[in-house]
C-alpha cells in the first residue's frame, strides 16, 4: 500500500497485521481519487474527515494532492497505531488530527463542517446513510460537501438530504459520491 499521487507519491504505507483492518485497495483509492479530482478540481484548502479511517490511506492521500488538513476517526488501537506511524514517517502531524474513537460516539461539533468526508464502514454493515445524517445534524458535514462511502459491491449508500452524483464498482468495492444538498 502506498500514496498515489502528490507530494508523497510513492511513498509506503504501514497496516496492522490481521485482517481486523481493510485498507482501500490502490486500484480502488486510484479511481476513488480521480472521480473526486474530476468534481473538486482540486484539493487545495480542502478539509477532510476520514471516517472508519484504518491506516489513513485515504486522508492521507488527500493531503498529499493538497488538503489543508485531515482528521482521521478510528477506533481499533492497532489501526490507530499505524495511522500515527504512517503520519509520523510522513512528517504530516501539523495537518492531522487524530481521534481515536468510533464514529458512532462523535458529539457535536464547533467550528464548522468538513468538505470531503470519506466513509469506509466495515462491509455489510449499513452504517453509511444513518451516519452521514446524524453527522450533518451534528456539525460535522458543510452544506457543500462532498462525501463519498466506500461499500460491498452489492450495497446501496444513500442519506436523506444528499444526492448521488457517482457509483462505481471496483472488484469487491462499490465507490458512491454523494454531495450534501
Amino acid at each position: 500500500m502506498r500514496i498515489i499521487s502528490g507530494i508523497w507519491r510513492g511513498r509506503p504505507l504501514a497496516a496492522p497485521a490481521g485482517l481486523d483492518t481493510r485498507p482501500t485497495a490502490d486500484r480502488t483509492r486510484e479511481a476513488l481519487f480521480s472521480m473526486l479530482a474530476s468534481r473538486l478540481g482540486s484539493f487545495e484548502g480542502v478539509r477532510v474527515l476520514d471516517l472508519f479511517a484504518g491506516t489513513g490511506a485515504l486522508g492521507l492521500e488527500a493531503l498529499s494532492r493538497g488538503a489543508a488538513q485531515a482528521t482521521f476517526v478510528e477506533r481499533d488501537r492497532a489501526a490507530v497505531d499505524a495511522l500515527k506511524a504512517n503520519i509520523a514517517k510522513l512528517e504530516a502531524a501539523a495537518l492531522t488530527e487524530v481521534r481515536p474513537q468510533g464514529v458512532e460516539s462523535l458529539g457535536p461539533r464547533a467550528g464548522g463542517g468538513f468538505d470531503l468526508v470519506l466513509l469506509d464502514p466495515p462491509y455489510g454493515t449499513g452504517a453509511g446513510g444513518a451516519l452521514i445524517e446524524r453527522l450533518a445534524r451534528l456539525g460535522w458535514i458543510a452544506p457543500h460537501a462532498l462525501v463519498s462511502v466506500e461499500t460491498g459491491r452489492s450495497e446501496t449508500a444513500s442519506a436523506s438530504g444528499f444526492n448521488i452524483e457517482a457509483e462505481r464498482v471496483h472488484g469487491k468495492a462499490k465507490l458512491t459520491l454523494l454531495r450534501a444538498g
